[in-house]
């Protein structure tokens, strides 16, 4: 798609924007809230159903080394978990 996305079992769970100034991080829509609460000048949702799903950017430009590898490893950590949740459905 034009720039650098990041996966887990071939899902994206965040990408970075072919200009490098932002990126997205996938979160569940309340873990989405806490960011934008905390981090408003950092965190935004994306546009449209993405954004109400928990898509969201990130303005590297104010993020700080530790939010952002926070947000990170909760998508991660959130793919993580789907694909598990995922791979014990297809064993029953």
């Amino acid at each position: 798609m034009g720039h650098p996305d990041f996966r887990m079992n071939g899902k994206i769970f965040a990408t970075i924007s072919p200009d490098g100034k932002q990126g997205m991080v996938k979160l569940t829509p309340d873990q989405q809230q806490g960011y934008l609460d905390e981090y408003p000048d950092v965190f935004y949702p994306a546009a449209g159903a993405w954004g109400r799903q928990g898509c969201t950017m990130v303005r590297f430009a104010s993020a700080d080394k530790a939010i952002l590898e926070g947000a990170v490893r909760l998508a991660w950590q959130n793919a993580q978990r789907k694909a598990a949740s995922k791979r014990s459905r297809k064993a029953i």
